[in-house]
């Protein structure tokens, strides 16, 4: 089926009149499509979860820790990239894999994650500010909720950059902020697949 949609998608173009005009995509990717290239690479992350409540006063803030991977992909139009977090003693608590890939016509960011163990995509859409990254989304919570995400990528330098993720899950009236903050150092400039 897929073969078959392909096909349709290639020879329609060239079964149309001459008097009909198509519109074909780009084939190169623009300037901005380099704005997500600080990911590029291999990382170490901290990643620090916001706590609260008795737990967090028993237990304190957990340490985790883990790897961000990145590679240009799309035909230079975007990032493939792989978080992996892992607890104090190793065990892992997260693997989500990220589509990045930038929409010319749109002038932003498509985002789309998907989160593995919980087998749950997010979407988000991004644009460049002031030096930084910003996408904002839609997912779940962990616990499954409906929410909204606004996200930072900031601090940015061949060796290291931040992230700061801010959650509302009342549709955007109330924000909690900084529910998720890390912060990635480059242990090598290309990362294995």
């Amino acid at each position: 089926m897929k073969a078959l949609a392909l096909t349709a998608v290639l020879l329609v173009p060239a079964m149309l009149s001459h008097s009909q005009q198509v519109v074909l995509p780009a084939v190169t990717a623009p300037k901005e499509a380099a704005q997500f290239d600080f990911m590029v690479g291999q990382w170490e992350i901290d990643l620090t979860p916001k706590v609260s409540g008795v737990a967090a006063m028993i237990h304190g803030v957990p340490r985790l820790t883990g790897t961000w991977k990145a590679w240009r992909a799309f035909d230079g139009f975007g990032i493939d990239d792989e978080l992996r977090v892992v607890d104090a003693s190793g065990n892992p608590v997260a693997l989500s894999h990220a589509m990045r890939v930038y929409d010319a016509k749109a002038r932003r960011w498509s985002v789309r994650s998907l989160d593995v163990y919980r087998a749950g995509f997010a979407q988000s859409s991004g644009q460049w500010q002031d030096g930084e990254m910003r996408t904002s989304g839609s997912g779940t919570t962990p616990e499954g909720k409906p929410s909204l995400t606004r996200t930072r990528y900031y601090d940015i330098s061949p060796e290291r950059f931040r992230m700061r993720q801010d959650r509302s899950t009342d549709n955007g009236a109330t924000w909690e902020e900084g529910v998720l903050a890390i912060e990635a150092r480059r242990i090598a400039p290309k990362a294995a697949r």
